[in-house]
């Protein structure tokens, strides 16, 4: 990558390291009339809308409720002692983080399942090092000055590039990959899937407090992460080779290395036939992430129905989709959002009942109807946000709101 301010690098190749191992970074100037070639990018395309499940937890000590930067420790023991789930126990930008990550699953029901049994046995292990895993999207009084970056040349030239911002990024969330059967699909899903953006955010929303205060947003990780110069809401392109135009363009001025750096909060994933929706915060249990889980599939599997169907994909100008994020974010359920290009607006919980309703026949035919009827339970019983503030105003203390996110897994 190159450092802000560099004109048109030629290449991005890996960066050098000083005596001490440190990145360089370089820059070499591109000749104004050099001709530019846009490499294609394939899609390869899922024959079945697969689902696939990311899901990331910090790791906090059990005494104190801070964070933990254990993580190197925690893959010793999984190499060692769990070598089945190796391959489903990833490691993060921090130390203090880890991600489960399930195969390619059928439904809802088998991504829990395959989950459950990594869970399981990182569990375990964790029990070993003295330290919880803890789903919630921030920790609520963490510093990011005492983080440990995990070894790596790719984060280690993240950090370079994004500094202070990048240092801050004491979030977690859940990626959702559902699989698409043909390239034309997916830019019309995925500008349809920012009309739910809010929804998915107000019912996942875990992040309310930061630096040992209460934000007043539901979801202050949605807000951090956008301020990385790759992340945040996507463009809306309507042609496959706008997408492709943008890639290039992103390498050829050393923004990005390889694709998996756009960290939009829906993205493409070309190389595994998907749609990655990363929109919502850390999940604290199971329950709620099966219900996430089962709207996203749902969600994706209609729009695609629709399609096949001949319908056009109802969209929103980008300025409407982006004020529906923020106010997600800073009111969670209780945000009354804007539901289409004619600016009708309705409460989301509003919106997300005749939603669940329409979603009914998918979810049928997907077999996860009692997953998405998880739905129905988080708005009755509060979203991770608001019981978080319960607890604060119980006990007023913060470990204490740590603990109840621990004991809720």
């Amino acid at each position: 990558m190159t450092s802000p301010g560099t004109t048109s690098p030629a290449s991005t190749s890996p960066a050098a390291t000083d005596t001490r191992g440190a990145p360089v970074v370089r820059a070499v100037l591109r000749n104004a009339e050099q001709t530019v070639v846009i490499t294609p990018i394939e899609f390869v395309g899922s024959p079945t809308p697969s689902l696939g499940v990311e899901w990331e937890f910090a790791l906090t000590d059990k005494r104190t409720g801070d964070l933990s930067n254990s993580a190197a420790a925690l893959f010793e023991l999984v190499g060692s002692r769990i070598p089945g789930p190796d391959g489903k126990v990833h490691k993060e930008l921090l130390r203090n983080t880890v991600e489960l990550v399930t195969g390619i699953c059928r439904n809802t029901g088998e991504a829990m399942a395959d989950l459950s049994a990594t869970l399981g046995a990182v569990r375990e292990l964790t029990d070993e090092l003295g330290v919880d895993l803890y789903g919630a999207g921030t920790h609520p009084f963490a510093e990011w000055s005492t983080q440990l970056l995990t070894e790596g040349h790719r984060y280690a030239e993240l950090i370079e590039r994004t500094q202070y911002w990048g240092r801050q990024m004491l979030i977690w969330g859940v990626h959702v990959h559902v699989g698409i059967d043909r390239r034309d699909k997916v830019l019309p899903i995925l500008d349809a899937l920012l009309n739910y953006y809010p929804h998915l955010l107000a019912l996942s929303a875990s992040s309310p407090m930061w630096a040992g205060q209460d934000t007043s947003y539901a979801s202050n990780r949605a807000m951090m992460f956008q301020q990385l110069p790759t992340a945040g809401l996507p463009f809306q392109f309507t042609r496959w080779a706008q997408f492709e135009k943008f890639v290039s363009d992103q390498k050829i001025t050393g923004i990005i290395d390889h694709t998996n750096e756009i960290r939009w909060d829906i993205r493409p994933s070309p190389h595994l036939g998907t749609i990655e929706v990363r929109v919502c915060d850390g999940a604290t249990n199971i329950a709620e992430l099966s219900a996430l889980v089962a709207l996203i599939h749902c969600l994706v599997v209609d729009l695609s129905q629709r399609m096949d169907a001949g319908e056009e994909l109802p969209t929103m100008p980008p300025w409407l989709v982006q004020e529906n994020k923020w106010r997600a974010a800073r009111y969670g359920l209780d945000a009354i959002v804007i539901c289409d290009r004619e600016l009708d607006e309705r409460l989301v919980t509003d919106d997300l009942a005749d939603l669940l309703k329409h979603l009914e026949p998918i979810a049928d035919s997907l077999d996860c109807s009692d997953e998405l009827a998880g739905i129905h339970g988080i708005i009755e019983r509060g979203a991770s946000y608001q019981r978080q503030r319960a607890v604060f105003a119980r006990t007023g203390s913060m470990r204490e709101v740590v603990a109840s996110v621990v004991a809720e897994l």
